[in-house]
């Protein structure tokens, strides 16, 4: 599994804004969470409907307060979500959920398998450092949602995995892909613990704080189509098709004088 993290660092990465959006929706102005990693993990909670089977047989709707203290790792580049995690609380229910979202492509049937590695196993995986893979405690999830930003698996976050994350540094998530090739998916947990026992944060702020990073996203990929476009045209022949139009003075025909 190190070797895994250091395979699966993407280059260009930003955080969601979860501490800019509890302050001012400003959106995050650094590129990895570990820059600033308090804004790496934030708690949402909403009232959600909540279906439910009455004596009757009947179904009754009620609605619940459910709450996500989130961490979303987007492409600095396309705004592409590259992981997220996040702890699923619903009111009235003594269970939490973790949820892992990886991208689209993964093999559904194997899973994925996650590990919260210490403070200490964590830095030295950072480092590409060896560590010892048997004190791992292996967490398996199974995925339960596919939707165009990824899938979703789920498992029983236990007392034992809530410890673990509040004292860790980080969880490894590992999926397969298409080609049965093990895919690592680095989740720091700096800022975990703030924001699992702190307020949630302003809804409304925060979808303006990621509406205002996914907007800076979409500047920059325009940017560096422009720059592409420019140049290829620089590197196009002058007769080929598309290329701009040019003109010599050997080319221009000399005017016929004027008759007497």
């Amino acid at each position: 599994m190190a070797q895994d993290k250091a395979k699966a660092a993407p280059k260009k990465v930003q955080s969601a804004p979860a501490a800019s959006a509890a302050k001012a929706a400003a959106p995050a102005k650094t590129t990895t969470a570990a820059a600033n990693p308090k804004s790496a993990w934030v708690k949402l909670c909403e009232n959600a409907p909540i279906m439910n089977r009455g004596k009757d047989g009947k179904e009754v709707k009620t609605e619940k307060r459910l709450c996500l203290t989130h961490h979303e790792r987007l492409d600095g580049n396309t705004g592409m979500v590259l992981i997220s995690a996040a702890i699923r609380e619903i009111e009235g229910n003594p269970k939490k959920t973790l949820m892992v979202m990886v991208p689209l492509g993964m093999a559904i049937p194997p899973g994925i398998r996650a590990a919260v590695y210490t403070k200490e196993q964590w830095a030295k995986a950072s480092k590409n450092e060896k560590i010892d893979e048997k004190k791992l405690k292996p967490i398996e999830l199974h995925y339960s949602l596919c939707h165009p930003a990824g899938c979703t698996a789920e498992t029983e976050a236990t007392p034992e995995i809530l410890k673990e994350m509040s004292t860790g540094g980080g969880i490894m998530v590992l999926a397969m892909n298409a080609a049965a090739q093990p895919v690592g998916f680095p989740v720091p947990l700096d800022g975990y613990n703030e924001a699992a026992a702190g307020p949630p944060v302003d809804n409304k702020k925060y979808a303006e704080a990621r509406s205002a990073l996914m907007k800076q996203i979409r500047e920059r990929q325009q940017k560096l189509a422009e720059e592409w476009k420019a140049n290829e045209m620089k590197n196009l022949p002058l007769d080929a098709p598309g290329a701009p139009k040019t003109t010599t003075t050997a080319s221009t025909p000399a005017k016929a004088a004027p008759k007497k």
